[in-house]
Formats: C-alpha cells, structure tokens, sequence
C-alpha cells in the first residue's frame, strides 16, 4: 500500500477518535484525568530526582569540592561508629603544618593542596554578635580548589597568607546577623577578640549533611594560629593541577603522605582520604533507593489510569453498538473500527498526559521558586511521560477494540 494511503489511514482514525472523545467530553475527561494524575506522578517522581543528584553535586562542590579530595586524621567521622572512630583517633596521629609543607613539597607539580583549621567561636561587630561561627583557616590555594560562591568582595591573596593578613571572608548567615542593614564590605569583625576586615561575602548556600554552609569566617591560616593558637590536627584539601586524571593525585598525595611518615609497604594508612565521590555518595545511595520505591509507585499509577480509560472506552464503545454496526453493513472493516477505537484511547491518554506534565512542570516552578532548590523538569522528562501516556492509550484501548471488531452485525443494528 502506497505510504499516502495509510496516512489517510492513519489520519481518519484519529479523526474518528477525536470526534468520539468531543462528543462525549465528560467521560473522556475523566479518562484524561486519570492518565494526568499518573503522569505527573512520574515527572515529579523524576525530577526531584535529578534535583537530589544536582543538590548532591552542589552541596559537594560547595562544601568539598566537585574533583577535589581530603586528606584529615578521620575524613568521616559521621559515616563511622563510635568504636570504629575510636580506633582511627588511636591508629592515626594528627595533621600537622609540618607535615603539610612537606607533602607540598613533594607535589612534584600533580598536586595542588589547601590546609583547613577550623574551630567554633563568637563573631562580634559593634553591638551584634554571631555565636558559633565556623572559624577557618586556610590558604588562598582553596578559592581554586572548591566553589566559594562569592558574590561580592574577594578571597584573600597569596601575599596576605604569607603575612597572615587581618582579613576575612563571611558567610551570608553572619552577614544578615551582624550587618543586617548594612553594606559588610570594608567593615570588620571581631574574632577571639583581634579585629578583621571583611573583604568577601559569600552567597546564601544553604546545608550539607545537617550542617549550615552559610556560617564561615574564613581567613589566612597564619592569622588563624595567631587569635587560636596551632591547630589541633589540620585537614587537607587536594586536586590534580592541570588536565591529570584526579586519580593520579590522590595516588600522588597518598604515597607522599605514607613517605612523610615514613610507613612501611604493607603497612595501613595512618590518615584518611575522603573522594568527592564517597562525599556525595550518602545523598545519591538514598536517591538510588527513592528511585527503587518510585518506579513501582509511577507503574501503579499507570496501572490505575490504563483501568480508568479501558472502562471509559468500554462504555464509549457499549453506547456505539448501533453506529458500528450501521458502518460494518456500509462496508467498513474490521481493521479500521479497531483503528478508530485505539485512536479515541489514545487521544484520551496523550490529552491527560500532556495535562498531566504541564501541571507537574508548574507545580516543580512553583516549588523550585518558593524553596529556593534550583528542581527544573528536563525536556526528555516529558517526552517520557507522553510516551508513557500514549502506550497506556494502545494498552486501555486493545480489549474495547477487540470487542468492537466482534459485535455481530445484525445485533448491533438491533441495538438501541
């Protein structure tokens, strides 16, 4: 058959099945209905998904680095049990300045490191203070190692660590505590009771595993030792200089590390070293497993709207006995009522479908606005689901179809 006539074909079935769904819009509409409710099930179900893998990415960039690793004492002490951190406290000696320079001095150009202090403390401008305030000290080495997310100022400059300069970079949250009406920009704040000028604001970055990201003070690591004294143990950040497969750094950072300490082959480690894989990797297993959950739910869904437009299309085809029964006696086959049948449940589902993700689509807008989580609905997400909604159609519309094919003829003229 020439490919002209079967799109006629193709094209009086839909036809047919659009004026059967116009007539009878109420029932069609509660068919629709059905088939929205599921498919916007599935692209809600979707894309909080990619929104917890783009949080989970973003929160590691952010809070460790998207391709940077750490080497501390103990990377996770929250992923370990009591008896376990125990042990790694006792197996491994804590990080020192002395040790960090010289691991940096066997970078042999792979490596790039950045060391961390941190402790708790009240940060204090004229008559506000701050409590708590996550006191780091680093180098300016880490601006390039993670996503600071500045939004105004600067981070400190390789001169100011060398000379500890009084300066710091604050998060939003003591920002809005201190300078609540007030440019911070050029002002200063007082920590361990020294004063620095605030040269860099960061943006509102929200929580990581629990923890605010927005109540740093970050300064010179130098200026650090100097309002607190010698850190206890040190943290390090580290990332692969160049285009080097980050594997290659932590190999490289692992093996200086073990040479600093002189540790024989064989022997285990005596520091951790924490990837941003294994960082994100809490977030995107319970992902993994909502994902698990949600496929069945989606299919239930589906089940549910397929059981919906079938009915539907049963009594579309119960109410039309008589007039498929006058076009079987004017010549019409058996092919072209089945066509028109599938087509009138495909017109119901696609109509739902497309209602379906265009709602789900506002309703994650309004959601991804009013929460400030960046959740967006990708284009292959609603093909997705009105392909979903068309298979449904040909799955709803198969058994009234066929029962259509088979009305006898001169019962169905009889018929009222």
């Amino acid at each position: 058959m020439p490919v002209p006539s079967r799109f006629r074909i193709l094209t009086d079935a839909i036809s047919q099945g659009v004026s059967a769904v116009a007539a009878h819009r109420l029932r069609s509409a509660l068919g629709a209905l059905a088939i929205a409710a599921a498919v916007a099930t599935i692209v809600v179900v979707v894309a909080a998904l990619d929104g917890v893998a783009a949080y989970a990415r973003t929160t590691t960039a952010r809070s460790f680095g998207s391709d940077t690793f750490l080497i501390a004492q103990v990377a996770s002490p929250g992923r370990v049990t009591r008896r376990e951190l125990q042990q790694q406290l006792q197996r491994n000696p804590a990080i020192r300045r002395s040790e960090q320079a010289m691991v940096e001095r066997l970078a042999g150009g792979l490596v790039q490191y950045a060391p961390n202090a941190q402790t708790t403390a009240e940060v204090v401008a004229g008559g506000r203070t701050f409590e708590n305030g996550a006191i780091t000290g680093t180098t300016s080495a880490l601006a390039d190692l993670r996503d600071l997310a500045i939004v105004r100022g600067r981070f400190f400059r390789p001169d100011e660590d060398r000379r500890g300069a009084a300066v710091a970079v604050i998060g939003a949250d003591v920002a809005d505590a201190l300078y609540p009406s007030q440019d911070p920009l050029g002002k200063y704040v007082r920590v361990a009771g020294r004063r620095f000028e605030v040269i860099g604001l960061q943006d509102k970055l929200g929580n990581s595993g629990g923890a605010s990201l927005d109540r740093y003070v970050w300064m010179p690591i130098a200026a650090y030792e100097r309002a607190f004294g010698a850190p206890r143990t040190l943290q390090i950040f580290a990332k692969s200089l160049g285009d080097r497969p980050s594997v290659d750094a932590e190999d490289r950072a692992r093996i200086s590390f073990r040479a600093v300490r002189r540790l024989a082959p064989g022997a285990d480690d005596t520091f951790d070293l924490l990837t941003p894989d294994a960082s994100r990797g809490f977030v995107l297993n319970l992902s993994q497993r909502i994902g698990a959950a949600a496929a069945p739910i989606s299919a239930m869904a589906l089940l549910a709207a397929i059981i919906v437009v079938t009915n539907t299309v049963l009594v579309s085809v119960t109410t039309r006995t008589r007039e498929i029964g006058v076009r079987r006696a004017l010549g019409a086959t058996r092919g072209q009522i089945m066509r028109e049948v599938l087509a009138e449940a495909v017109v119901v589902a696609v109509l739902g479908g497309a209602i379906g993700a265009a709602a789900a689509a506002g309703l994650i807008a309004l959601l991804s606005s009013s929460l400030g989580v960046p959740i967006g609905v990708r284009l292959d997400t609603v093909a997705l689901g009105v392909t979903a909604s068309a298979l449904s159609g040909i799955l709803a519309g198969w058994y009234p179809a066929r029962r259509a094919t088979r009305l006898d003829v001169i019962s169905a003229l009889r018929a009222e």
